[in-house]
C-alpha cells in the first residue's frame, strides 16, 4: 500500500472533494455559462480573467476566499505520479488553496522516502485550512505553507527543486517561475495548471530559455507540462 491508497488520505480525499465542489459550484457554473455564450471561448474568459487580475490580483483572489479552485482527482493522481517518477524530494507549490493538491504532492514525496515541498498561499483562511489538512493526513512534517504573496514568500527556497505546481493567479505564472528559476536543477518538472497566460506559454516554449514544453491532453484546462533542460 503507498501513501495515496491508504484509508486516512483516500476518506480525506474524498471529503475534500466534494467540498471543493459544493463550495465552487456556483462559480464553476458562472464560468461555464460564460464559455458557452455565443461568440465566447475558454480562452477569451481566460483574457477577461487575466486583465482583471492586471487590475489588481489580490482583490481578485480575495472574492475567491471561499473557493476551493482546486485540481480534481484525476490530476491529482497524475501530480502524484509525476512526483513519484521523477523521484522528487523538493517541490514549490505557487497557489496551495485548502491543500487538496498539496496532499497529493505530499504523499508523493512520503513514498519517496521523505522531502520537503515549500507552498505559498495569499489567503490567510486558506493556509490555515491547508495546515489542518495536512495534520489530519499526517503529512504535515513534510510541508511548509507560507502565507502571502509569492512573490515575496518563494523568493528564497532553500535548495534546488525537482518539481514546481504553478496554480496561482494566472498574471503572476511567468514572475513566479523565474523567481524559481534559479532553483530547478536540470530534468525539473514544471506543470502550469491553467496556464492561459500568454507570455507564460511563449516563455517555456521557446527552446531558447531552456524548456521543453507542450500541452497536455486535458479537455480545454490549459494545463501545460515544461521540463527545465540544463
Amino acid at each position: 500500500m503507498n501513501t495515496l491508497s491508504s484509508p486516512r488520505l483516500t476518506d480525506l480525499l474524498e471529503r475534500l472533494h466534494g467540498e471543493a465542489d459544493a463550495a465552487d459550484r456556483e462559480h464553476v457554473e458562472a464560468m461555464q455559462a460564460k464559455i458557452a455564450a455565443p461568440g465566447a471561448s475558454i480562452e477569451a474568459l481566460a483574457m477577461d480573467l487575466l486583465a482583471d487580475e492586471r487590475a489588481d490580483y489580490r482583490a481578485t483572489y480575495r472574492d475567491r476566499a471561499d473557493n476551493f479552485l482546486a485540481v480534481s482527482p484525476e490530476y491529482g493522481r497524475f501530480l502524484y505520479a509525476i512526483a513519484r517518477s521523477c523521484r522528487a524530494t523538493r517541490i514549490v507549490e505557487f497557489g496551495t488553496s485548502m491543500g487538496i493538491s498539496t496532499l497529493y504532492l505530499a504523499a508523493a514525496l512520503r513514498d519517496n522516502g521523505g522531502g520537503h515541498l515549500i507552498g505559498s498561499e495569499m489567503e490567510v483562511s486558506k493556509v490555515a485550512r491547508a495546515r489542518a489538512n495536512l495534520q489530519a493526513a499526517g503529512l504535515a512534517d513534510l510541508v511548509d505553507i507560507r502565507a502571502g504573496d509569492a512573490l515575496e514568500t518563494l523568493k528564497d527556497v532553500g535548495g534546488t527543486v525537482d518539481l514546481m505546481l504553478v496554480d496561482g493567479a494566472f498574471s503572476l505564472y511567468l514572475s513566479v517561475l523565474k523567481t524559481i528559476e534559479p532553483w530547478l536543477k536540470p530534468g525539473a518538472v514544471v506543470l502550469g495548471e491553467n496556464a492561459f497566460e500568454p507570455e507564460y506559454l511563449a516563455y517555456v516554449r521557446n527552446p531558447a530559455n531552456g524548456y521543453m514544453s507542450l500541452a497536455l491532453p486535458d479537455e480545454g484546462r490549459g494545463n501545460e507540462f515544461s521540463v527545465k533542460l540544463s
